[in-house]
């Protein structure tokens, strides 16, 4: 695995690129939790599928590269063989921007990059795996990110606003503060949430909630602590611990227990 930072104009919008390479002799399944972001993976190695266990027509198979949007629950990858990419984690309205369509076109969906629009990320990913090594492939995702992005109309500044202001909340911000802020109803706030976030404000802010939790346990188990699951609960504000297990559950598949466990 190889992190690259991307260049500074670009670092509000895309935190670090992931490359890596990896060989699996036997198939690799591995659970994905829920999200309110957008996993874009760029490959040419062994092709992998996205499945969710919710409906077949969600997931994708045999493919290197896909996009899958914002999911409110988990889903599974599996893979055979050597694989090697790149793997970008995205907030909700960069993708809207960079990807050039509302995210509720792609909410609970995998799709491969040759099906979306303009097939742009289809080339990028044959210039990507042209390259000649990691320092060259990250420059080309500067050069080609930024551009699309340039060209690319800025969202609503309510809506960014309103993304923001959830996202610094942790999910915890109240969504009828949130509607009252901007001056708009909680039924247009959440129809516009929907259509360019892919899922609703309360749903996001659930989501939210259930990062910081899961990041913060996963932090606790990586170095060999105890994880005190009512702390969390509280700290990441759920009303109680139920109701976290209840998002594990919902999100993750696991009991947040269990989760760590088999990490």
């Amino acid at each position: 695995m190889v992190l690259g930072l991307p260049d500074a104009s670009l670092r509000p919008f895309v935190d670090r690129y992931v490359g890596y390479r990896e060989r699996a002799d036997v198939p690799l399944v591995r659970r994905e939790s829920a999200g309110v972001f957008v996993v874009l993976i760029l490959g040419w190695g062994a092709p992998l599928d996205v499945t969710d266990p919710r409906s077949a027509q969600r997931g994708v198979t045999a493919v290197d590269s896909f996009v899958a949007g914002t999911f409110d629950s988990w889903c599974t990858t599996r893979t055979v063989g050597v694989g090697e990419g790149v793997e970008l984690l995205l907030a909700p309205l960069t993708a809207r921007r960079l990807l050039g369509l509302p995210l509720s076109e792609l909410t609970n969906r995998a799709v491969g990059v040759g099906q979306l629009p303009g097939r742009w990320l289809d080339r990028l990913r044959g210039r990507l795996a042209e390259a000649t090594g990691w320092s060259e492939r990250f420059d080309l995702l500067d050069r080609v990110l930024a551009a699309r992005l340039a060209a690319s109309p800025p969202v609503d500044p309510r809506l960014d606003w309103a993304w923001r202001w959830l996202a610094a909340s942790g999910g915890r911000g109240s969504v009828g503060v949130l509607a009252d802020e901007l001056g708009w109803s909680r039924r247009h706030l959440a129809s516009r949430f929907r259509q360019e976030v892919g899922l609703p404000p309360k749903m996001a802010a659930r989501l939210l909630r259930f990062q910081q939790a899961h990041a913060a346990s996963t932090q606790a188990g990586e170095v060999g602590r105890g994880v005190d699951w009512a702390a969390v609960a509280a700290g990441c504000g759920y009303y109680d611990q139920s109701h976290l297990i209840r998002d594990f559950h919902e999100f993750a598949g696991a009991t947040p227990a269990a989760l760590l466990s088999g990490r």
